[in-house]
């Protein structure tokens, strides 16, 4: 399995702090966001390569991070330098997987949000499942669903309609931004794309893919936290405790 880590966002609202560094490598208890998400996947023993996908600005500092890591990371540069010019999560996906030829199963993740519980407890239930999966949670804010993605499930977890900033949400159950993709079905990607699906947010491949194939939802036996603006970012430096295993 490779995880991809989406990390080519521009993080506009979260300026001067992020203008010229990125948002996955600022520091949240002493430790980058990154480091808590890659440390925690890696004990899973599970992962054969991260795959970093960044835009041109920051990709130095995100080559300078992976310089000393005990793992297997490789940086993918997607050439764009503003947030006017970004490419968008899902082409940013499948950028990085035809660049580097990629028929593996994925984990797909995020690179700046972060997580109470231990991924481990994802990785398993998708192999249980044995099919593309994503997290869940219950919201209860309607205002924060219409900017997510919101999925309706049905008894076996099974995810009958997904979609991405709805204005009338459906349900509260909110996607989190981290998935995993049978390998299949990582290649159904350019037919998405080719089919209308959404490219900016990442959920809006799931939002694709469950209209094709069986996707799973686990209920998150924990917290998310978002980091998207300074007062997010303040409360996360207040509340975090780190990953519960």
């Amino acid at each position: 399995m490779k995880c991809l880590i989406l990390a080519a966002g521009y993080a506009t609202r979260l300026y001067p702090l992020t203008e010229n560094f990125p948002k996955p490598l600022l520091e949240v208890k002493g430790k980058a966001i990154l480091d808590w998400l890659v440390s925690d996947i890696d004990q899973a023993g599970v992962v054969s390569e991260y795959v970093l996908i960044s835009n041109h600005k920051y990709a130095q500092h995100f080559e300078q991070w992976a310089k000393d890591k005990p793992y297997t990371i490789t940086i993918v540069d997607n050439g764009t330098e503003s947030n006017e010019t970004r490419l968008g999560a899902v082409k940013d996906i499948q950028f990085a997987v035809e660049r580097l030829k990629i028929h593996d199963d994925c984990l797909v993740i995020a690179g700046d949000n972060l997580l109470d519980f231990s991924l481990a407890t994802f990785i398993q239930y998708t192999q249980k499942k044995n099919t593309s999966c994503v997290m869940r949670y219950d919201e209860p804010s309607v205002e924060r669903l219409k900017k997510c993605g919101v999925l309706t499930v049905n008894e076996h977890d099974l995810i009958t309609d997904m979609t991405e900033k709805s204005p009338t949400p459906a349900t509260h159950w909110c996607c989190p931004p981290f998935y995993y993709y049978k390998k299949q079905d990582l290649q159904r990607i350019d037919a998405a794309i080719q089919s209308g699906c959404g490219t900016d947010a990442p959920g809006s491949l799931v939002a694709w893919l469950c209209k094709q194939t069986q996707v799973h939802a686990m209920e998150m036996p924990g917290r998310r936290y978002d980091i998207g603006d300074h007062d997010s970012y303040k409360r996360v430096q207040q509340q975090y405790r780190g990953i519960v295993k």
